[in-house]
């Protein structure tokens, strides 16, 4: 798997992290007598049904990475992990706030929230090693989805309770509306 391949989240995220499918082991089934096993013998991890049924495709991961990943992982610097980590949490929290040009009806407000503070936590921590030029381009893009969530809500939150804003302080449009 190289950066940039298009991959499901189970392929990425390691079988104990994720929940994807995990092999069934006869007798160790104590505390769990509502799972079943499927007809590949293995045990439905509990985030599956919700995968599932928000259409994801499950795929199992092995164990053991490659050789020939952790070398292309390896090659890949630490800005540009942390920048397309970034990229994924705005375009995300963008299509939750109702900004996706091909989605203009889909809100979810509770998923946008979740994702912006992950985005806040995420460029507060990374900017003191990313420096100011590939810091203030994520910085703005934060500022923008905190703004867009404001005026998407209904009721907004008081100044420095919304999303991530107990990590960056209060935001609000600048005199020229942005």
């Amino acid at each position: 798997m190289r950066v940039g391949d298009k991959v499901s989240a189970c392929q990425i995220l390691s079988d104990s992290t994720s929940g994807a499918s995990r092999k069934f082991h006869p007798g160790r089934t104590v505390g769990r007598p509502d799972r079943s096993v499927n007809d590949k013998g293995t045990v439905p991890g509990p985030l599956d049904a919700h995968r599932a049924s928000a259409g994801a495709t499950l795929v199992r991961m092995s164990h053991a990475p490659s050789p020939e990943s952790a070398r292309d992982i390896a090659e890949v610097p630490a800005l540009e992990i942390v920048s397309t980590a970034a990229l994924h949490l705005m375009s995300a929290a963008a299509v939750n706030l109702g900004l996706a040009e091909d989605l203009p009806e889909h809100k979810d407000l509770d998923e946008a929230r979740t994702l912006i503070e992950a985005l806040a936590g995420l460029v507060t921590a990374g900017a003191p090693r990313l420096g100011h030029h590939h810091a203030a381009p994520l910085r703005d893009g934060l500022r923008s989805l905190q703004l867009a969530f404001r005026e998407a809500s209904e009721m907004p939150d008081a100044p420095g309770e919304g999303p991530g804003e107990k990590l960056t302080g209060p935001v609000s449009p600048t005199r020229s509306g942005r």
